[in-house]
């Protein structure tokens, strides 16, 4: 008892969403009508009885299809197949498609632009679920609220549930997008690849949420008077607006016409790289002691940091490999940090070494300058000499020990050995790379 009590609880919610979805309709259709139209207003308002417009729904539904890909947004006057589907759920995690949106898929309606007032009746939502999933479950419910007999309410719901099947077998058509796909031996593909409608809409709702909801002009406005916001915002440069469907966006897809037709592209531009101007280090005499050249550079500073603070944490602990691995991998982060100096400098214009207002040491100027020393006799034989690739290095390592130098890092004989025996085996490396430059 208390189970048909329920459901015919659920026919009458069912039945009143109906009757209020077709009164929103039809009110707006009266109030146009110009006095003494009589004849009008009693066909209008005959046409939105119930049993009369959920026929007439019945007949029309078939014009219309649920999809996610709409062969339209290809061309306007394409009749080729469109599709319905959540995506490939087999694609890589991170690769961006319709298989990402989960619970935000919201599929679209194509067809019969005036049929398309069916599929809003069909989203209607009695209890937390849509007519629509109602229809395709054969919810008895819905069946009893669509008409007293019960061999027509089968037929009305079987006719609803079809929204979402496929119409037919695949097919293209001329005005679609085709690629013929090779697959060896002489044979290939013929792909049709469609715009997921689905997935234009997700991005659509969330960047028209980032760019115009009031909870993000009320973070940029905090930004602005420098307040804090719970709320971040976030801005998109250089968008642009493809548009589909001209005046009519209806005659595209239903997703479409909520668009307004509108499609957010967002710039598909590699990264314009602005690097700083690289400045000849001027008023010193090596560029491991001057203050504004090799030791200021942020991640050489950052990188100084953690190797001292390391030493500092395991100055008591016995030596082990992740000791020993982490040890080194820092100095080659930093002797790293001393090439790309040196090829920065190098795109200098040669004999900038030489010029007013630098006094840099002759072992840096081979290093750093070397094309200048072609044209000079002695500093070419020094050059080829070899010997300053020595002194670049003690320079470093002086530099260094000097950084990670502190109350806590004091070397004894023991330590010292074996930071020597790490510095030097880095600092081969770094000359074997001063002589491949």
């Amino acid at each position: 008892m208390a189970s048909t009590v329920t459901v015919m609880d659920d026919v009458a919610r069912i039945q009143r969403a109906i009757i209020d979805f077709l009164q929103d309709r039809l009110q707006p259709k009266l109030d146009k009508l110009k006095a003494g139209d009589d004849e009008t207003r009693q066909r209008l308002i005959d046409e939105h009885r119930p049993a009369a417009w959920l026929a007439d729904a019945v007949r029309r539904v078939g014009q219309i299809q649920l999809v996610s890909h709409a062969v339209k947004f290809t061309h306007p006057s394409a009749d080729g197949s469109s599709l319905a589907s959540r995506g490939n759920p087999a694609a890589p995690p991170l690769e961006l498609g319709t298989h990402t949106l989960g619970d935000d898929w919201a599929p679209d309606v194509v067809g019969n632009a005036a049929a398309l007032d069916v599929y809003k009746f069909l989203r209607l939502k009695v209890d937390g679920r849509t007519l629509l999933e109602r229809a395709e479950a054969g919810d008895p419910a819905l069946a009893a609220a669509l008409s007293d007999d019960p061999a027509q309410a089968g037929e009305w719901l079987s006719a609803f549930a079809g929204l979402g099947r496929s119409r037919g077998r695949p097919a293209s058509h001329k005005l679609a997008r085709q690629i013929y796909w090779p697959v060896g031996e002489g044979q290939y593909h013929l792909l049709a690849p469609l715009f997921s409608s689905s997935l234009a809409h997700a991005a659509y709702r969330r960047i028209n949420d980032d760019l115009f909801s009031d909870g993000a002009k009320a973070a940029r406005e905090a930004r602005r008077a420098g307040k804090h916001s719970e709320r971040g915002f976030r801005d998109y440069p250089r968008l642009a607006i493809q548009s589909f469907g001209g005046s009519k966006p209806q005659n595209i897809s239903q997703l479409n016409s909520e668009r307004r037709g509108e499609n957010y592209l967002l710039p598909s531009l590699p990264p314009v790289w602005k690097s700083a101007e690289v400045k000849p280090p001027l008023g010193c005499d090596t560029v491991f002691m001057a203050r504004r050249q090799f030791g200021a550079r942020p991640e050489v500073r950052r990188l100084a940091v953690v190797l001292r603070d390391f030493l500092v944490s395991v100055r008591n602990a016995p030596s082990n490999v992740r000791i020993r691995a982490t040890r080194e991998q820092l100095v080659a982060d930093l002797v790293d940090q001393v090439l790309q100096m040196a090829a920065e400098l190098r795109t200098l214009e040669p004999g900038w070494s030489v010029g007013e207002g630098c006094r840099l040491n002759l072992d840096e100027q081979c290093w750093l300058d070397p094309l200048h020393h072609r044209d000079d006799e002695a500093s070419q034989a020094h050059y080829l000499g070899g010997a300053w690739k020595d002194e670049v290095c003690r320079r470093f390592a002086a530099w260094l020990n000097g950084r990670l130098q502190t109350d806590k890092t004091g070397f004894g004989d023991d330590e010292a050995l074996e930071w020597r025996r790490v510095l030097d085996r880095e600092l081969n490396l770094l000359k074997e790379n001063l002589g491949d430059e």
